[in-house]
């Protein structure tokens, strides 16, 4: 008998965030594309990410393919402090705590204590699959070379250390004190934010 929590679908159902089950792991699908050549039969090219590594994959399969869909839960969680166990969160409705491990939140250094993110839960087991920061936040720069008036030698960069800890690459103009908005996506800069 098939577990109820997954559910047998076809290819052209594939979305971006959709969970699926794909040797022996859970992926979540970070791109497709639908593909219908001249000579011969459709197909789907995806980039899957594994909610359990991390490692991202490219996958083809043919478009009549059936994929197992995994029926997942967004919850809203708040950051609350690192230890020795990992990432500590509160749920921001019930205020349960879950601690993750670093190999589950991409770009982990990015977040600040008391921002919010959300957590994937397998529905089947409510076990954490993955922990989403939003796409964009704003950190103050704590530590980079002073700029040099005038400077604005296109696209040039230089590090700067954000309140988190982490190093980024932000253009020459940015000064210590400087809020900056960042994509999570990639850790890159995306403009000066207002105070």
């Amino acid at each position: 008998m098939r577990d109820q929590n997954f559910k047998m679908a076809n290819t052209s159902e594939i979305r971006n965030g959709l969970c699926l089950k794909h040797n022996n792991d859970i992926y979540s699908v970070v791109e497709f594309l639908h593909v219908k050549p001249g000579k011969g039969p459709a197909f789907v090219r995806t980039k899957l990410k594994s909610l359990t590594s991390g490692k991202v994959i490219d996958n083809t399969w043919p478009s009549s393919h059936k994929i197992e869909i995994v029926r997942v839960e967004r919850r809203k969680y708040q950051y609350l402090y690192k230890d020795d166990m990992g990432f500590n969160f509160m749920n921001t409705e019930n205020y349960e705590q879950v601690t993750l491990p670093s190999e589950l939140i991409e770009r982990a250094e990015l977040m600040k204590e008391g921002s919010n993110i959300e957590v994937l839960f397998n529905t089947e087991d409510d076990t954490p699959l993955t922990a989403e920061l939003p796409q964009y936040i704003i950190l103050e720069v704590t530590y980079t070379e002073p700029g040099v008036k005038g400077d604005t030698a296109t696209n040039a960069t230089k590090p700067a250390t954000v309140e988190t800890g982490a190093e980024i690459r932000v253009p020459l103009f940015i000064n210590e004190g400087d809020l900056v908005k960042i994509d999570t996506r990639d850790g890159s800069y995306v403009e000066r934010a207002k105070k």
